[in-house]
């Protein structure tokens, strides 16, 4: 069942509708990712909302998309070079990254602060630490991924991935988290939750199938976590 949403999945963002590919999936990533300073910066605008949460939210949110672009100008993942139709694009951008920036929109429509379970000051230090910690841990395991790959084919056993099997998408859980947090909206909790379950969770299974060919996979496995160490 979870390899069928991988499959659909698969169709969806590559050869949805069939056509010409005149664009590849990493330009639509990139799109999205460089605009959302100038999609949160101008929602702010809009609202005239210029609360401490909003602005925290337009530098974690807008500078993660900075730091996304720095890494594919510097190690790009090859997942995403593919050429797609002009509907794959399309379906890509609204059917998940457009949801992304809906984030943003829930908190920052808000006229009031959201009420959060901590002191104000606590909860931006909580999502902060959560976002920073969540972009090293999705730096160093995509950046470990394409250097050992590069001069050498097989498992990744050590490193950032030692004790986690997929720390690259541990590191988006947490970045993604940290928004869901500040917005502190239950939609934003179903958004997340839902591209977890039926893009992350789907693409995870699909990477162990194909790791579980390599040497050396049942003791690796046996010694990790999914994503979380011993988990």
């Amino acid at each position: 069942m979870i390899l069928k949403l991988k499959q659909l999945a698969d169709y969806l963002t590559t050869d949805f509708l069939g056509g010409p590919k005149p664009w590849k999936l990493s330009w639509v990533i990139n799109f999205q990712k460089a605009g959302t300073f100038i999609f949160v910066a101008a929602l702010m605008w809009y609202y005239q909302n210029f609360s401490t949460a909003a602005f925290l939210y337009l530098a974690l949110h807008g500078g993660y998309g900075f730091v996304w672009l720095i890494k594919d100008l510097s190690f790009p993942d090859y997942g995403w070079q593919k050429k797609v139709t002009i509907a794959s694009g399309l379906m890509a951008f609204f059917g998940v990254l457009f949801w992304y920036w809906v984030i943003a929109w829930l908190l920052i429509k808000q006229p009031d602060i959201p009420n959060y379970p901590l002191s104000d000051a606590a909860w931006y230090a909580l999502c902060a630490v959560l976002s920073v910690l969540g972009c090293v841990i999705m730096i160093a395991a995509d950046a470990q991924k394409f250097y050992t790959l590069k001069y050498q084919k097989g498992l990744i056993d050590t490193g950032v991935h030692r004790y986690i099997r997929h720390p690259n998408y541990l590191g988006e859980i947490m970045i993604y988290a940290s928004f869901g947090l500040l917005a502190w909206h239950w939609l934003a909790a179903v958004i997340l939750v839902t591209v977890w379950l039926l893009v992350f969770v789907p693409n995870m299974v699909a990477k162990e199938k194909s790791l579980s060919r390599h040497p050396g996979w049942s003791a690796y496995k046996k010694r990790s976590g999914w994503v979380l160490p011993f988990l």
